[in-house]
């Protein structure tokens, strides 16, 4: 009964490298296969066997070591676009690719060893919205009190009181009519 349970664990751990790196986002340098299938089998063959040990998953972590598809470089050679570390396609947006595989910014840039500042957009789509914010008028009124507070004088910045309301009085006459006035 072992040699059943060894030829499915060899068999299984087969199967589950060839699906693995069947994946196209999965890049990995043939020298790295028999590890991961060394790695695969152990695993198997620990959780066939009803335990869990700590030395197929300290071997298990090195392992997943993330091949960049492009040079950070590379990546932002165009300002149209920049392409990704993942899958080596061109994107304006980073955010919702990133999304899509489960990750955020900061988990992309710890990933590649990237620097926090690091763009996710690209450059001309950035201007791009820029520019229509600009045109349409977008933080024009926070410029304005800026530059007015800059431009006023000390003496203008006083408070200047502003007239109070009156009070209105309003009764009915003898015949029920409303009758409104000042005060």
């Amino acid at each position: 009964m072992s040699e059943e349970t060894t030829l499915n664990a060899v068999e299984l751990a087969t199967e589950l490298t060839i699906a693995w790196l069947g994946n196209q986002n999965n890049r990995v340098s043939a020298d790295d296969v028999p590890a991961f299938l060394r790695t695969m089998h152990a695993t198997l063959s620990d959780l066939a066997s009803g335990g869990s040990s700590t030395e197929a998953s300290e071997e298990a972590a090195p392992a997943v070591e993330y091949t960049p598809a492009v040079s950070v470089r590379k990546s932002l050679a165009s300002n149209d676009h920049i392409i990704s570390m993942i899958d080596g396609k061109p994107y304006k947006t980073l955010r919702r690719h990133l999304s899509t595989n489960g990750m955020t910014p900061e988990e992309y840039r710890a990933r590649y060893n990237l620097k926090a500042d690091y763009p996710m957009v690209a450059p001309s789509y950035s201007e791009a919205h820029r520019a229509m914010a600009h045109k349409i008028g977008l933080g024009a009124k926070g410029r304005a009190a800026r530059n007015a507070a800059a431009s006023a004088p000390a003496s203008a910045a006083i408070k200047t009181r502003k007239p109070r309301a009156r009070a209105v009085s309003t009764r009915t006459d003898s015949t029920g009519i409303l009758i409104s006035g000042l005060m």
